[in-house]
């Protein structure tokens, strides 16, 4: 198996459209064309991981947030800590690649494991994306029509949620007249045509678009296939931001902190009360989610747990939700799992005799400091 077609599958989970605009998700430093021996995950890499992934002979190294996220204006070995580790993964033949908000805002991804942590039940999105669709309309000679809906779907079009190969289909009549230097596929040139067509409607999201178009061309019988692409503003039911979902049974806000606290295995978390002692309905967003506070509010939950949490976000929701801060890395660290299962199932399937390991130890810049005095 070479590198090109793991991070295919990958991204089919988390594909880069979904990406923050300004995110820099996929292959950071290497060779899409290498074979893979074994594959390293870390949330983050530092030099600790890299000599780990080294002696463990993994030649892919899977990330969460992205090594490279600014541009590096130089690469001074010498000066440089990230220059030198480009080097030394570049000399022993390492693939980098990261999938950060892309795994954030995918179904299964950060926050759907984060909620799994707590338990969670029926888990959907807290706010889904919108805005990213495409309705893509094409007109076909009926007899056709099973071919080039075939092709789409195979694209990637067609997918709501837990569905795929969804589309509308109307039958009418369609007319066309070809030029002298036309070459029609049913009629001839220079006379006036009527054809039985069915009228296609698939959504398509944006980043699929070219994609599906370029297999739908293909498949078309027309020399000029007529098509309608229409932008669309409504909720995309397959990405978005934070999750919730519901205990099975509730819990007084005590209950809920230690079963937070045991089941993160956090060493401390920072929280204001909310405003009831119980907790039935949890709301969730790996990493920094404070901007999703007022849509836990919204939606009725009981508590918020996310992470980088300001002082006046707490000042502002107090009395009003449960608002926990249990740690950037504390919410993020549990997906390497989720990824380590879909990796080995994948090698698994490909008879492909790799394997999955997870980095032994941290990569959390924050640390806690106990007062001991301050108990006596």
């Amino acid at each position: 198996m070479i590198v090109a077609e793991l991070i295919k599958h990958i991204e089919q989970w988390a594909p880069p459209g979904a990406a923050w605009e300004k995110d820099n998700v996929g292959l950071q430093v290497g060779d899409s064309t290498t074979r893979i021996s074994n594959v390293f995950l870390c949330l983050e890499l530092s030099g600790e991981a890299l000599d780990e992934a080294l002696d463990k002979n993994c030649n892919f190294i899977f990330t969460h947030h992205p090594f490279i996220f600014r541009p590096i204006k130089s690469l001074d070995t010498a000066k440089n800590p990230k220059a030198a580790i480009i080097k030394k993964i570049l000399n022993n033949n390492v693939t980098l690649f990261s999938a950060h908000t892309n795994l954030d805002f995918t179904k299964g991804g950060v926050s759907f494991v984060l909620a799994n942590k707590l338990n969670l039940e029926n888990i959907n999105f807290l706010v889904n994306e919108d805005s990213n669709q495409i309705k893509l309309v094409v007109f076909i000679p009926e007899n056709d029509s099973e071919k080039v809906a075939d092709a789409i779907f195979k694209a990637g079009g067609g997918i709501i949620g837990e569905y795929n190969n969804c589309s509308y289909r109307l039958n009418g009549t369609g007319t066309f007249k070809g030029s002298e230097n036309s070459n029609p596929s049913i009629g001839t040139k220079e006379n006036f045509e009527k054809v039985n067509e069915t009228r296609l409607e698939v959504l398509v999201d944006k980043w699929k678009l070219n994609k599906v178009l370029g297999s739908m061309l293909e498949a078309h019988p027309y020399e000029e296939p007529a098509y309608d692409v229409y932008p669309l503003q409504n909720k995309n039911v397959n990405y978005g931001f934070g999750a919730i979902g519901y205990l099975n049974e509730s819990m007084t806000r005590d209950q809920f902190l230690a079963m937070l606290s045991e089941n993160l295995g956090l060493q401390g978390l920072r929280f204001t009360n909310g405003k009831s002692n119980d907790i039935k309905k949890v709301a969730v967003c790996g990493g920094s989610g404070s901007d999703l506070v007022d849509s836990a509010i919204r939606a009725g939950a009981d508590a918020f747990v996310t992470a980088d949490i300001k002082y006046h976000t707490f000042q502002d929701a107090e009395n009003n939700i449960l608002l926990v801060d249990a740690g950037h890395y504390e919410t993020e660290i549990h997906v390497l799992k989720e990824v380590k299962r879909r990796v080995e199932n994948y090698f698994s399937q490909s008879k492909h005799n790799g394997e999955v390991f997870e980095f032994s130890g941290s990569t959390n810049p924050t640390k806690f400091y106990y007062n001991k005095s301050g108990d006596e």
